[in-house]
């Protein structure tokens, strides 16, 4: 009896401290996640994904969810095209609007089997629709722990942060809407794409001054970052916006304000951020660059 007993406090101590440990990180522990900021996807992101995603032996599930209906249902998938364009044979196309149906073991099972997932453009609350707290929630975080990557653009970039933004199924014009919850695959973080191609670099600024203890970040198009636990390179054409709260209550003088102005500031390709103090990592020949540089 008192080795059940202890075997049991074994058990759940070691299951406390698994649980520790996955807080300590804000993005996945083992796995990558790819969030592309919409537009034209570059060849060195996709080439990225699939090196991610174990090159030409990669099982990849595209999830065309948030788009239109007529589009999913013409078969048109060029995300599918240029995967086996890049080598990767065995592809999935995964699609239900039915939670009912993403709660079974058929819909979940080429997840099982998956080393990487893409989730398409479109509007982000239909992914929450479909699949938020489902048996298929739970194998896309299942993915991650085995050493999966996660990547998305567009809609498919703003599903994987915890808060929602651009959620709201009257239009994406409005920041906080009806949606709000992401899958939250990284935590304490709301995305927005298309930031300086829709000339959206603002947005973020009320949402995080409403959310104080959300990281906002704004990828811009054709850009892309990857995420693996508490940090994150820039790879792509353009920048990526950051908005801490921090930054926002403290003046552009104040000593904490590391020279950064403005209530957000850029990171550009090959750039590194630390998601845990919310700084950019300076690399040799790679600057952060700051409000100040952009017309407003």
């Amino acid at each position: 009896m008192k080795l059940l007993v202890y075997s049991l406090l074994l058990l759940f101590a070691l299951s406390a401290q698994a649980q520790t440990n996955t807080a300590d990180f804000i993005g996945p522990e083992k796995g990558h996640l790819l969030i592309v900021g919409g537009g034209k996807v570059t060849p060195e992101i996709w080439n990225r994904f699939v090196e991610l995603a174990g090159g030409s032996q990669a099982s990849i599930v595209i999830i065309p969810t948030a788009g239109d209906d007529s589009a999913i249902n013409s078969g048109r998938t060029p995300e599918k095209n240029m995967l086996t364009s890049l080598g990767v044979q065995d592809i999935t196309i995964l699609h239900t609007r039915d939670q009912k149906v993403a709660n079974t073991e058929n819909f979940v099972a080429p997840l099982r089997k998956a080393t990487a997932i893409w989730f398409t453009g479109g509007r982000q609350w239909k992914l929450a629709d479909a699949y938020l707290q489902t048996l298929a929630h739970r194998e896309f975080n299942a993915l991650l722990q085995r050493g999966g990557v996660i990547g998305g653009s567009s809609a498919g970039a703003t599903i994987q942060g915890s808060f929602l933004l651009r959620g709201d199924t009257k239009g994406n014009n409005i920041l906080e809407g009806d949606h709000v919850q992401g899958l939250d695959f990284i935590h304490n973080v709301a995305i927005d794409q298309h930031v300086l191609r829709r000339n959206r670099q603002f947005d973020l600024i009320e949402v995080i001054k409403a959310h104080p203890n959300l990281l906002g970040i704004g990828i811009d198009e054709s850009t892309g970052i990857v995420v693996q636990q508490n940090t994150f390179e820039v790879i792509g054409n353009s920048y990526v916006a950051i908005y801490d709260a921090a930054q926002l209550n403290r003046g552009d003088n104040s000593p904490a304000s590391n020279g950064v102005k403005g209530p957000f500031f850029f990171v550009g390709k090959g750039q590194f951020f630390d998601l845990k103090t919310r700084k950019a990592i300076r690399q040799p020949g790679n600057t952060a660059i700051d409000n100040d540089d952009t017309d407003q």
